[in-house]
């Protein structure tokens, strides 16, 4: 019995982390790929223009924490190493870096919504299969559906308009230069107050909307297949 508690608890965390893995390298290879669309390849020449989950992981953001918060049950916390881009190879700083930093949270909500098609599509072909509860089929709906999940929180999360976030970099097209620079040198504490959600379980009010947003766009997608 512990042998099959313990291959369980290894098939659901492969059935996190894998996607996870993958949400994340997308994320910061459309940075990458953006910015080389802008002007700037210093990304591409770094190897960092890749799927490759080695070129982007970090040892405690990609592997410890999601880890460890999966098994704790607390909120999803993780990220890759960020992307490098040098301004100086972009035309128009400002609104360039607009478009890189939203790259990534938008990548995200592109997976969530191909998850959410690949999800009506499945229920489309499989439906008598599902309404059996056959296992298989149960297993491949739940991934799709938290893989919608999974992108849209990090969506959501990616959009917090606070520097290291991109939510703060996507804010700076909208603020004073100064005004920017004053919020970039605060890094440091809003790192550690991004933290504080985290450890008191605050982050769970990016959860709800989340939930609900990716509901909707499973809804929706269920809809345009004719199943209610």
């Amino acid at each position: 019995m512990q042998n099959v508690n313990v291959y369980e608890n290894l098939f659901n965390l492969m059935k996190f982390f894998v996607p996870f893995l993958f949400a994340l390298c997308f994320h910061e290879f459309a940075h990458g790929m953006v910015a080389r669309m802008r002007g700037d390849r210093t990304a591409e020449i770094m190897g960092r223009l890749t799927l490759n989950p080695f070129a982007h992981a970090d040892p405690v953001g990609t592997f410890l924490l999601p880890i460890v918060g999966f098994f704790s049950h607390v909120p999803l916390f993780g990220w890759a190493k960020p992307v490098p881009v040098d301004e100086r190879n972009l035309k128009n700083p400002k609104a360039d870096m607009f478009w890189i930093a939203a790259a990534g949270p938008l990548s995200n909500l592109f997976l969530g919504a191909c998850a959410a098609f690949g999800t009506a599509v499945f229920f489309r072909f499989n439906l008598e299969a599902i309404i059996e509860r056959q296992e298989s089929a149960l297993q491949i709906a739940d991934v799709l559906k938290q893989f919608v999940l999974l992108n849209v929180y990090l969506a959501f999360f990616n959009l917090i308009p606070l520097h290291p976030l991109d939510g703060g970099k996507v804010l700076a097209r909208f603020l004073p230069y100064e005004v920017n620079r004053k919020l970039e040198d605060m890094q440091t504490y809003t790192s550690l107050l991004l933290l504080m959600l985290f450890v008191t379980g605050a982050a769970w009010i990016i959860a709800g909307p989340a939930q609900w947003f990716s509901e909707m766009m499973l809804r929706f997608t269920l809809s345009t297949m004719g199943m209610h």
